[in-house]
């Protein structure tokens, strides 16, 4: 695909780096012209320096050829009028970031008009990530295929877990839930497991389940957990105040500390459902005074990753039952499972998944077989969605005769909206979807997974 993308903040770097391998032509357009010259250095993109709101610029970086235009810059402001400037220039597809919620509820109403293909909104987006862990609470994250009739779930394996010491072969035999066990961190290890495989206390799993069996299977693995009631958040930004319209919203009590005193008025008065209190949650008497340890959750949402690090351990030393963490930098990945930091969001890398996710839809319009991806485990795993289309030679063979790549698992088959977790004996046929996960880069079709 020709793809487009103005603004090369940390959103639009973060999508650069996860598009720059996958055979697209990229441009980038920028108003730093040191930012755009780096850039062009590390990934094989053209580059143009410039304001990509201007026809001008749009016009020399072939605007009119591309596919999509993703609009990133810092303004919604630009990123309208760079959308509706791309498409009077013929750009097939437009996505614009608009964070402003006035700005929001205008443009889905005149979406069509200045044709855009998707909004998004970094901090809403994150918010709904946030509020998807504390509404299950046992959960650490959860993807959907299939329309949602497929799950991907990751969780951490904690004391008095039944799955402690089982192999795969044997929990198969043991569990009357079906669900396939894809992916396994165990510290800084990432495993596709086989079936000799056997579960420790602290490895974060990931594993397929229909989403009706999902409940059911967590309880029978005595992985369920009592439910999050009693939430504080700590953070100034409009995730923050998302996410507490949320949860208040859906009856959490829910308590927003703020440490700008205009910014924490301003929340008080458009959040009649949740508290509001005026201090500096970062320092440890201020969190006791509003009553952290009778909370079953913390979310730590300040601009500073340091900052919610240090909270974010001392809620863990205050027994919270769930911490969730905003981390942005990735470079502080590697030091997090070391300081106890375990169920942790970032905005670009929402962000990231969402267009990936729209330009393999758009691709699969177009010919590719890719319908959905994600990337787990610190982005060291794919998980894809494939459609089975054209005829091929492994179609109706049972799976157990059929030679995958090293560190490639079939995760599970939907069959006419019945999702089926595979075993061995099961079958791939033409017109199913297949959800794959791997540790492998760049795959396009289903037949890459095969040796």
């Amino acid at each position: 695909m020709n793809i487009v993308i103005i603004g090369l903040g940390t959103i639009g770097r973060t999508i650069l780096k996860s598009l720059a391998d996958d055979n697209h032509t990229i441009t980038i357009i920028d108003d730093n012209n040191d930012k755009i010259q780096s850039l062009i250095e590390k990934y094989d993109v053209y580059g143009v320096v410039g304001n990509g709101a201007c026809m001008a610029i749009q016009q020399e970086a072939h605007v009119k050829d591309a596919d999509l235009v993703i609009a990133l810059t810092k303004s919604d402001e630009v990123n309208i009028l760079a959308c509706l400037t791309a498409k009077k220039v013929g750009a097939k597809n437009t996505i614009a970031r608009v964070r402003n919620p006035e700005y929001r509820q205008q443009v889905i109403g005149m979406r069509e008009e200045l044709g855009l293909s998707m909004i998004i909104n970094p901090e809403k987006e994150l918010a709904q990530e946030v509020f998807n862990l504390i509404n299950l609470s046992a959960v650490a994250q959860v993807e959907h295929f299939a329309k949602g009739k497929a799950l991907l779930v990751e969780v951490e394996v904690d004391a008095g877990c039944s799955l402690i010491g089982e192999s795969l072969i044997t929990l198969s035999k043991k569990l009357t839930t079906r669900v396939l066990i894809c992916a396994v961190q165990r510290g800084a290890q990432i495993i596709i497991p086989s079936g000799s495989f056997v579960i420790q206390e602290g490895d974060r799993i990931n594993f397929t389940s229909d989403a009706n069996s999902l409940s059911r299977f967590l309880s029978e693995a005595k992985l369920i957990k009592s439910p999050l009631k009693n939430i504080m958040i700590v953070g100034n930004g409009m995730s923050a105040y998302y996410l507490a319209d949320e949860l208040s919203r859906k009856k959490f009590n829910t308590k927003l500390i703020v440490g700008d005193k205009d910014t924490a008025e301003k929340m008080a008065e458009n959040l009649s459902k949740a508290t509001v209190v005026h201090g500096n949650g970062t320092q440890h008497d201020i969190l006791i005074e509003e009553g952290i340890e009778a909370m079953d959750a913390f979310v730590a949402l300040t601009n500073i990753d340091e900052e919610n690090m240090i909270v974010s351990m001392f809620s863990n030393r205050m027994k919270v039952k769930k911490t969730i963490t905003q981390i942005k930098n990735e470079d502080l990945y590697h030091m997090l499972d070391t300081l106890g930091i375990k169920n942790t969001v970032s905005p670009k890398e929402v962000v990231a998944d969402r267009v990936i996710s729209y330009i393999r839809a758009l691709d699969n319009s177009r010919g590719s077989n890719v319908l959905t991806l994600y990337r787990l485990v610190n982005n060291e795993v794919e998980a894809l969605e494939f459609a089975a289309k054209t005829e091929e030679k492994f179609y109706n063979t049972p799976l157990k005769q059929l030679k995958l790549k090293k560190n490639c698992l079939i995760a599970c088959i939907n069959r006419k909206n019945d999702v089926i977790i595979p075993d061995g004996n099961s079958v791939i046929l033409q017109g199913d979807n297949v959800i794959v996960v791997t540790t492998h880069k760049n795959f396009n079709d289903l037949s890459d997974i095969f040796q």
